[in-house]
């Protein structure tokens, strides 16, 4: 039985916190054995992270190791950067997001890597990507987001442009780096060769951003912030009901949007020239948000969910993390995944796995390792042939 698709693929990965992890993550929820390098004493400083606490642990770490091995390594020594082309052999994929150059100061470019295997795949991913003028610049989602223009799309008309509580610049940069991963995998069963797979957080913010760009070149549009709504875009809001909580609706298509007018009881507003159109209904997007405004509020969340869902139009609450994890649809989804935590001696809830293959479907084995370096034994006696005599002077020489 395989583990998923990726199943006799082996990566490693040497990069820290979320992007390199995040894409190292996507590669091992598909099946793939991923060996995470960390460097004896510093390790990956996800470790530490996370809001909760217990026993002194934190849980991002879960997420983003989960399905790895660890192992500790000295890229910086000549003995830890051989042993680390012995692992180049015996492997598919590197992912790795240091700043661009560090692995050439290591002596450990593409070419040397290559030269070891010639199908080895070496996966990317930094700030900038690895070539033009910023290249050099160390990266961080906070400033790839800025950058790109998409934290500019963010907020509300004339406020300050706000972060999501998240570091998606990280995670899409990560996501387009396993995408990356898999194309250059297969262009490999053609070939037999492998390739650099180059990510970059500012080109991946900017990759999701819609029609912004050829708005700008073709009309001189410059998108803005819209707050809860996209502009031309209605309905499509969240409009508050009558215990004050929020709902979203939006029913912007025209069929949809005559489904909303039978469910609301006004059916005269889907042929009104204010709102027969997806054009018109832009155009009159203030007048159209108060008329259904004006009908949620005189009713529970529930009931303009259910009336609505009912009819066929799109509705739904705004779920804070205690209510995603009770969610039916997520539970039944396996989307709400136990991580065995070796740590704290219990389940961990956290992410399931996208997306869901029906042949060859990914499983989470493990919620990361507990500490740096427990898999060394395993990957080095197992994987490379070493002895435990050789390892242990190693670890006395601090190469492990």
């Amino acid at each position: 039985m395989t583990n998923g698709a990726l199943d006799g693929i082996r990566v490693i990965e040497i990069g820290t916190l979320i992007s390199g992890p995040f894409a190292g993550r996507l590669l091992g929820d598909m099946g793939a054995e991923v060996i995470k390098i960390e460097l004896p004493g510093a390790p990956d400083p996800l470790r530490t992270w996370g809001q909760a606490e217990l026993d002194g642990h934190h849980f991002f770490w879960t997420v983003h190791a989960r399905n790895k091995k660890a192992v500790t390594l000295d890229l910086r020594t000549d003995r830890g950067r051989e042993l680390f082309l012995e692992l180049v052999e015996r492997c598919d994929i590197i992912v790795e997001n240091f700043r661009p150059g560090t692995l050439e100061k290591w002596n450990l470019g593409y070419d040397a890597l290559k030269a070891r295997n010639k199908g080895i795949i070496l996966v990317r991913v930094s700030g900038y990507g690895q070539t033009g003028p910023d290249a050099h610049k160390a990266g961080y989602a906070s400033a790839a987001e800025a950058a790109s223009g998409l934290r500019h799309l963010n907020g509300f008309p004339g406020g300050p442009p706000p972060r999501l509580a998240l570091s998606l610049g990280d995670s899409l940069a990560g996501m387009f780096a396993a995408q990356g991963a898999l194309a250059a995998l297969y262009r490999r069963s053609v070939t037999g060769e492998g390739q650099v797979v180059d990510a970059a957080l500012t080109e991946s913010c900017l990759a999701i951003q819609e029609s912004t760009i050829p708005d700008y070149d073709v009309g001189g549009v410059v998108r803005g912030p819209s707050g809860t709504r996209l502009e031309g875009i209605a309905p499509s809001n969240i409009y508050r009901s009558a215990d004050g909580s929020w709902v979203v609706i939006a029913a912007n298509q025209d069929t949809v949007f005559r489904r909303l007018c039978q469910a609301m009881g006004r059916p005269e507003l889907a042929t009104d020239d204010r709102f027969a159109t997806h054009v018109a209904r832009g155009r009159n997007q203030d007048e159209l948000d108060k008329i259904i405004g004006d009908w949620a509020a005189d009713r529970a969340p529930t009931e303009i969910i259910e009336t609505l869902s009912a009819a066929g139009v799109i509705a739904g609450p705004i779920n804070t993390v205690a209510e995603v994890v009770e969610d039916p649809q997520l539970r039944a989804r396996g989307m709400l995944a136990e991580h065995w935590d070796e740590r704290v001696s219990r389940n961990v809830l956290g992410p399931g796995i996208v997306p869901v293959l029906t042949e060859s479907p990914g499983s989470i084995r493990n919620a990361g390792p507990a500490r740096p370096g427990q898999h060394n034994d395993e990957v080095y006696i197992g994987l490379l042939g070493k002895t435990a005599e050789e390892l242990e002077r190693l670890r006395t020489e601090g190469v492990l």
